[in-house]
């Protein structure tokens, strides 16, 4: 873990959960739960297992494939607005 975390650009790097929309959801057997999650445009298959009660519409933050909680529309508006203020938008859709 020396190289953790790593510098670019003269700043840290972290990982961040990212606010994505559930768009469709497979599987009934809530440990194999999954959706289709789309982060404005980039749509990736996730692990919906920590979030029972997500269903179709609904925002998650997302982080390393799993939704973790459900978070309302605004809030998402919201963090979709800040990372695209920091011109971090399409590195943090693509990385989840």
């Amino acid at each position: 873990m020396a190289n953790w975390p790593s510098p670019r650009a003269g700043v840290f790097s972290m990982c961040l959960g990212i606010p994505g929309k559930i768009v469709s959801i497979q599987n009934a057997d809530p440990v194999y739960r999954t959706g289709e999650v789309d982060f404005q445009g980039a749509v990736k298959q996730i692990s919906l297992a920590y979030v029972p009660d997500a269903k179709m519409g609904d925002y998650v933050i997302v982080h390393a494939g799993f939704a973790l909680n459900v978070i309302d529309e605004d809030e998402a508006r919201q963090v979709f607005e800040d990372l695209k203020a920091l011109g971090e938008l399409e590195d943090a859709a693509n990385g989840v």
